[in-house]
């Protein structure tokens, strides 16, 4: 059953990254699972310009700010289904913890650690979690990026990714040392840091969705099977040979250990709520983490809910846990209540 006190959900959706297309297709799928779950639900649209209206209001209507911020006086829990920068990354987080409303997902540090790949792997490092060697760097390191890859023995073929960046974008598989420079000015369009790391030899993909607050639970490992060298923004999200393989076909004592593994990682990282960890594994069985996604896709293709359903979860009880736990984690750390409405709290 829901949480009594919770019937009015909006979802935030859209947003100013380059993933809005994906955060929209999110959205349908997390909308139509809050409502099975017997939820009231409301949209508030972020279009790029960072613009928010509430859903179905006319575009042309000066006051459309006014409209979405009555519509969040009136939510019970937010539920934020954005992707990337200005979504993903605390910012929106922030915004809500001002506002004193409980909403799905990691708070400030989880999020904004999680998404830059270059902090949220130094940390990992340091708690003893496996990664592959890299390093951060600019567009001014564009042409001696090569000569410092080599030094600090990274080997062809290596990954360039944006720091700040989710479902592959901007993300370049290099080849040839000759090709780096061009790849770190394409992954600075979408992010000024770059994270260059050490590429494997055709790694398996395992992913792993991790569930709860205090005490996180992982589903079972999924396995991305990629139709080309590595899962690509048009894998993921359009036609392609790529496949999912829900259970991963893993030894028990493996698919164990990276669950464990998983939590690890989420805890690490300080998320809360939900995330995705993702592990690359070599064909000696050696497991390294790729990414922590704490807002990961919610399409019906997506990989969070697939496992969860895998591991005995279907997607209404799913929704009304992730609600449950952003009222849970809301009630423990907000001592005082401020009932002032969102607008008294934005009025100068």
């Amino acid at each position: 059953m829901r949480p009594r006190s919770v019937q009015f959900v909006v979802v935030l959706r859209g947003g100013q990254s380059a993933e809005h297309d994906v955060s929209l297709r999110s959205s349908q799928f997390v909308e139509a699972g809050l409502m099975a779950a017997g939820y009231e639900v409301a949209a508030i649209d972020i279009d790029r310009a960072g613009r928010w209206r509430a859903g179905g209001s006319d575009r042309s209507t000066a006051n459309v700010s006014q409209a979405a911020l009555a519509s969040l006086d009136k939510a019970d829990v937010v539920f934020p289904v954005l992707h990337g920068p200005m979504g993903e990354d605390g910012t929106v987080q922030g915004f809500l913890e001002v506002l004193g409303k409980p909403y799905v997902g990691c708070t400030v540090p989880g999020s904004a650690i999680a998404m830059d790949k270059g902090v949220s792997k130094a940390l990992a490092r340091a708690a003893g979690i496996p990664v592959l060697p890299a390093f951060v760097a600019v567009a001014a390191d564009a042409e001696t990026a090569a000569a410092r890859a080599q030094a600090v023995s990274l080997t062809l073929p290596i990954f360039v990714k944006p720091c700040n960046m989710g479902s592959s974008v901007g993300v370049s598989r290099v080849d040839s040392w000759d090709a780096l420079a061009a790849a770190i000015l394409e992954a600075t369009k979408h992010d000024p840091r770059v994270l260059i790391e050490q590429g494997l030899d055709a790694p398996r993909e395992i992913e792993i969705s991790v569930l709860g607050n205090d005490v996180p639970d992982a589903s079972v490992p999924g396995e991305i099977v990629p139709g080309e060298s590595f899962y690509t923004f048009e894998a993921k999200y359009g036609d392609s040979d790529s496949q999912l393989m829900i259970p991963a076909e893993l030894p028990m004592d493996q698919s164990e250990s990276l669950r464990a593994l998983a939590v690890r990682a989420f805890s690490c990282l300080l998320c809360r709520g939900l995330a995705r960890v993702d592990f690359l594994l070599t064909k000696d069985g050696e497991a390294f983490l790729n990414e922590v996604n704490t807002l990961p896709g919610f399409t019906e293709i997506s990989m969070y809910p697939k496992l969860w359903a895998a591991s005995g979860l279907d997607a209404a009880e799913l929704f009304r846990k992730l609600i449950e736990l952003a009222v849970q984690h809301h009630h423990s750390t907000r001592t005082v209540r401020d009932t002032s409405s969102c607008a008294q709290k934005l009025d100068p």
